[in-house]
This record gives C-alpha cells, structure tokens and sequence, in this order.
C-alpha cells in the first residue's frame, strides 16, 4: 500500500520555515510537532532565506503599478461606452 503525499499551504510552508529561520527549536524538533520530514524543512527555510528579499523588490510595485494603470483604461472606456449608450437612446427616441 503506497503513501500519498501531503500537500501543505503556502501559508503552512512559511510558518514551519520561519520557525526554522528562527532556530528557537532544531529541525528535529520542529518536524516532530509538524509531522513534516526535517529534510523538507531544511529545503523551506532555505527557499525563505533566499527568496525573501524578493518580499520587498520593486517587482510587486510594477505589476501593482500596471494594474492600476490597465483599470483605470478599463474604466475610461466604460465611461465612453456608457455616453454612448446615452447618446444612441436619445437619438432613437427622437429626442434632442
């Protein structure tokens, strides 16, 4: 009978690696309480150290920027579409 293999949340992946970065508690430790092997942790807390300065990089300021900028296109032309609209039932009614 084989094992199916956990999947855990990002959300749980960070805790268990930042209590690793922490190292109030040995690896051992820490996957004997998360039921986690202590290779996987090490590999988490890893992944924290290197990558977490990408937290803070100007990458996640581009794309918020660039989604501002494509909403506020977006709800430019809804704002013609809507005259428009406007301007196509007074014309059909007959009204000036």
């Amino acid at each position: 009978m084989t094992k199916r293999r956990k999947r855990h949340s990002a959300e749980f992946k960070f805790e268990v690696a930042l209590e690793a970065a922490k190292e109030l508690q040995t690896a051992s430790q820490i996957a004997s309480e998360r039921e986690v092997h202590p290779n996987q942790i090490s590999q988490w807390k890893k992944q924290l150290l290197e990558e977490g300065a990408s937290i803070f990089s100007n990458k996640n300021f581009l794309n918020e920027k660039k989604q501002n900028e494509r909403e506020t296109a977006l709800y430019e032309q809804i704002g013609r579409l809507k005259m428009e609209l406007e301007w196509l039932k007074k014309k059909a009614t007959g009204r000036s």
